[in-house]
């Protein structure tokens, strides 16, 4: 993987993450924090999309978007299980 790529992933996961935080806690984690909820988010995110079916197209701006939305319900799920 070229150093660009790396580079997309890094402001993807660090920008998905920081919106998840907002949405969900009210706040960010860190850079890094964010970076790596937005990563697994981003993992997330796919898989679920693919599970439902869903396609909201390619690019940067689906990318944070999937990314987000994985990132959003691994924050939700990490609260519910914190709580328990």
């Amino acid at each position: 993987m070229a150093a660009h790529g790396i580079i997309v992933w890094l402001v993807i996961g660090a920008i998905a993450g920081w919106l998840a935080g907002l949405i969900v806690g009210g706040g960010g984690f860190g850079l890094l924090g964010d970076i790596v909820v937005g990563i697994i988010g981003a993992f997330a995110g796919g898989w679920l999309a693919g599970v439902l079916g869903i396609h909201i197209g390619g690019g940067f701006i689906a990318s944070i978007i999937t990314a987000t939305a994985g990132a959003v319900v691994l924050l939700v799920l990490w609260k519910l299980i914190r709580r328990a």
